[in-house]
């Protein structure tokens, strides 16, 4: 006798919620279908659901979503480092609160070391013929923001390898529900054969018929729901062998149009909207932000970035500010919508040589009109170059903190954002020390600069 499996997945929504709609009604379309024909149909989203762009997720801190993925009927979730880094350690602590739906993440410690009670490490589901299928689930290894928020990232392919060696002989089908991205994705699959299927996110990669490594199918869908995934599995229930695996994409854009769609993403930034009118500051004068000459905005929030991280200087980029204040009141509505992003300040420690180095690579004549994707930024453009108590001749050559000549042997102390130290603009700040100032966002210090 042969059961077929159903699973549809979703992953790195990012709070697109102008997606979710035609989502929602295709699954629970899909899985009432399957339902009515006796096949097993699973739901499943493997993390980065939240995103505190969209307001409605940063006026409710991600519990909004978590009412979409109930309402959706959803299985189970992975968890992925928007949900882990983005929110303060109470407010991730309570996001999964109301959950109807189980919460696998096989790598997080709360601040006692143990396993939090909102969430396992994987779960057992089991099948009208009797069939185990046991789904794990692994995020990102973003090591240095948990321990800043006050939570234990254990290594994912350490503990996956405990997992295995534990479930391997108990569960009659493994399913991995991956945030790690494709390469960790790629190397599981060589690594261990017992496992099914990976389901996977992180990376935004797009597996259109999925791929199939050592006998492991994968199976991705890309990102802000743009696509929903279906995985099948045909099982010989006699023999508890899998027969065959297959995977397929459905393009957002090809499902049906939702009945009341538009009123329903018009009504969830509505609310979120209404929910952010707190007051944060009255302005006696308009503040412009501009992306190529200097203006007061983002001169403040620099500003404001050294004195919050007690720096000697800092330095942030222009299009981070996607537009200036109107003289008045100024609510958080406000700040979230010129400042999207989920980055953090960050503080490093350097020699005077080192941060000479770092400065003058911000003379990089490219970088200003830059389009700008990823790293956490949520603008168009990178925009020039703002500096607090960093100064120079016309020529670039001598360059100045608070006035004075660099000193290549001293220590300075220079404050950025969190998206500088990943490497991709600046190399040496990758693996020079660093505080992350958690969970504060840039709108959050430029609201306390604001409020002074």
């Amino acid at each position: 006798m042969k059961e077929v499996i159903h699973i549809y997945h979703t992953n790195d929504l990012h709070s697109h919620l102008e997606h979710w709609p035609r989502i929602r009604d295709f699954i629970q379309e899909r899985k009432e279908l399957h339902v009515n024909e006796g096949e097993e149909v699973f739901l499943f989203d493997i993390g980065d659901h939240v995103d505190r762009w969209h307001p409605y997720t940063e006026a409710t801190l991600g519990k909004a979503n978590i009412q979409l993925l109930n309402k959706a009927g959803y299985d189970a979730v992975t968890i992925g480092n928007n949900e882990g880094i983005t929110l303060d350690y109470e407010d991730l602590d309570t996001l999964y609160r109301d959950a109807e739906f189980d919460v696998i993440v096989g790598n997080l410690l709360n601040r006692d070391g143990k396993v939090p009670d909102w969430l396992e490490t994987h779960h057992t589901y089991e099948t009208k013929s009797g069939l185990k299928i046991t789904v794990l689930g692994l995020t990102a290894y973003f090591q240095p923001f948990y321990r800043a928020l006050g939570w234990t990232i254990q290594a994912p392919l350490d503990e996956l390898k405990k997992q295995i060696g534990q479930l391997k002989n108990e569960a009659d089908i493994l399913v991995l529900l991956s945030h790690l991205g494709i390469r960790d994705d790629e190397l599981i699959a060589e690594s261990y054969p017992e496992i099914d299927v990976i389901l996977g996110a992180h990376t935004h990669h797009i597996l259109q018929d999925g791929k199939e490594i050592n006998g492991v199918m994968l199976g991705a869908a890309g990102k802000f729901g743009n696509f929903v995934g279906h995985m099948m599995i045909e099982v010989d229930t006699e023999k508890k062998k899998v027969v065959s695996k297959k995977a397929q994409l459905y393009a957002h854009d090809a499902l049906p149009q939702s009945a009341e769609e538009e009123d329903e993403k018009l009504q969830w930034i509505q609310q979120g909207e209404g929910l952010l009118c707190t007051e944060v500051a009255n302005l006696p004068d308009s503040l412009s932000a501009e992306w190529f000459e200097a203006s007061p905005l983002p001169q403040m929030l620099c500003d404001a970035l050294m004195e919050w991280c007690k720096a000697d200087c800092s330095f942030l980029n222009a299009g981070l500010l996607m537009e200036g204040l109107n003289k008045g009141t100024v609510t958080r509505q406000d700040l979230h919508r010129i400042l999207p992003h989920p980055i953090n300040p960050c503080l490093i420690e350097l020699s005077g040589a080192e941060l000479k180095e770092i400065i003058k690579q911000t003379f990089n004549e490219d970088w200003p009109h830059l389009k700008l994707k990823g790293l956490g930024f949520r603008g168009k453009i990178m925009g020039e170059f703002v500096y607090s108590d960093i100064a120079f001749e016309e020529d670039k050559q001598r360059i100045y903190i608070k006035g004075v000549p660099i000193q290549p042997k001293n220590t300075y102390k220079l404050a950025t954002t969190d998206m500088f130290t990943f490497g991709h603009f600046f190399p040496d700040l990758q693996r020079l020390e660093k505080k992350y100032f958690m969970p504060e966002f840039l709108r959050d210090i430029l609201a306390w600069k604001l409020g002074r």
